[in-house]
């Protein structure tokens, strides 16, 4: 059994390019290193407001605003600067921060530091972390591989999150009950140092691009324009823009409404988010038979559907489903199900084809761009369901949020047809 087992591994990495590239299988274990510390401190840095800071619906709102904030100020010149600069150092650099960041959070609770305003600036500094290394690690995926082969490595990428979604949220669960939620953060921040550990010494090609004699201000007018002149990418970035506004909403709102409406512990709520896991485990197998039948686009509007129908059942659940408040953990657990797959399904599909139609010598300025364009609306949502669930309730901010789902899923689906139709001509 194990010598057929060997033979069929040895099979599948002789047949599969990406699994035969170093540099990839390097890169593949660092995000995987990183997918599973994100997953636990997803829970626990709202957990550390909620429970140990007793953060309002307000400060929650402030809190996901503060983590998108940097997405409106860094975003464009994040974009010039990597179009500059090689992209490797940037991305370490952006993970050595991130590091002292999140490892800041227990060494503040240990001395007694610890405050909302302390979780501010951790979300503040996290978000530009993700504006800048996140960019550079998009941009550096795409000149590790090509962009033939993004769909064939995001399609991994999926497949290995699905597992960190499965099981880290319980992890999480567990070591916020037994270490408190400020050191189960300090497991992220190791990570990020092994991280650089692995990534340290890649040999993929990372050139320094040619000096450029532009002014900054020029190449960010010329991102701008370039992306106005895309009919995809211009469908794109309004849609996600709007939909990052409804989810920073959502997400401002949902660890209080499971633990304060809902009456989830840390441990409920990290095996409610396991059931989770099987959504973006769902969305692995599903990505390419959709993209093959029905093409990318489908794809990413089925995605938004599925985040939509998530977004407007979660506040229908009742505090003690059938009498058991076992049974509501258990639904928030299967609408996470649907919530989790629809994001993979309608990013996995929107960052291909956004790489796929812009030049190489636009890639920085287009990821920056479009992330300026589609994460700077996503203060408005957290603030705006933090209000709502402050002076009205939680549920009555979630409903707002659903509503607005529901009303993009027809807008996209509209807007989608529109472009293919104008792309139709020009094909022919």
């Amino acid at each position: 059994m194990f010598t057929a087992l060997r033979r069929h591994l040895r099979n599948k990495l002789d047949s599969d390019a990406l699994l035969r590239n170093g540099d990839f299988m390097r890169y593949w274990s660092s995000s995987i290193l990183n997918g599973f510390g994100s997953y636990i401190s997803a829970l626990a840095l709202p957990l550390c407001s909620v429970l140990l800071l007793h953060a309002t619906p307000s400060q929650m709102g402030m809190l996901g605003a503060a983590a998108a904030i940097p997405f409106a100020l860094l975003a464009l010149p994040a974009g010039v600067f990597l179009d500059r600069n090689r992209k490797l150092p940037v991305l370490l650099g952006s993970k050595a921060v991130m590091a002292l960041t999140l490892g800041s959070i227990p060494l503040a609770y240990w001395l007694g530091l610890l405050s909302i305003e302390w979780m501010y600036v951790v979300s503040f500094i996290s978000g530009a972390c993700s504006v800048v290394g996140g960019g550079a690690e998009q941009i550096f995926l795409t000149n590790l591989i090509g962009r033939d082969r993004l769909t064939d490595a995001q399609s991994k990428f999926a497949a290995t999150d699905s597992a960190a979604r499965l099981i880290a949220p319980g992890v999480a669960g567990v070591l916020i009950q037994w270490l408190t939620a400020p050191f189960a953060v300090l497991l992220n921040a190791i990570g990020f140092v092994v991280s650089i550990l692995l990534l340290r010494n890649l040999k993929a090609t990372d050139p320094k691009p040619a000096p450029s004699n532009k002014h900054p201000l020029r190449d960010i007018h010329d991102g701008l324009l370039f992306i106005w002149g895309q009919p995809l990418l211009r469908t794109l970035a309004w849609g996600a823009g709007v939909w990052h506004m409804l989810f920073y909403g959502f997400a401002a709102l949902s660890v209080l409404f499971a633990t304060r409406e809902l009456g989830m512990t840390a441990g409920m709520l990290g095996a409610a988010q396991m059931i989770g896991g099987i959504g973006v485990l769902l969305s692995s197998l599903l990505l390419k038979p959709l993209n093959t039948r029905f093409g990318a686009s489908v794809t990413m509007l089925i995605g938004i559907g599925l985040t939509a129908f998530a977004f407007a059942a979660m506040p229908m659940i009742p505090a003690n489903l059938f009498g058991s408040p076992t049974a509501s953990a258990v639904a928030c657990g299967s609408l996470s199900l649907f919530l989790d797959c629809g994001v993979m399904l309608f990013f996995m599909p929107y960052m291909t084809m956004r790489q796929k139609v812009t030049p190489d010598a636009y890639l920085g300025r287009m990821v920056s761009t479009m992330r300026f364009l589609t994460v700077a609306t996503a203060p408005i949502g957290a603030l705006a369901a933090g209000y709502i669930g402050e002076h009205f309730s939680i549920r009555t901010g979630m409903a707002c949020v659903a509503v607005g789902g529901i009303v993009l899923t027809a807008a996209m689906s509209a807007s989608m047809r529109n472009v293919q139709q104008q792309a139709a001509p020009a094909a022919s």
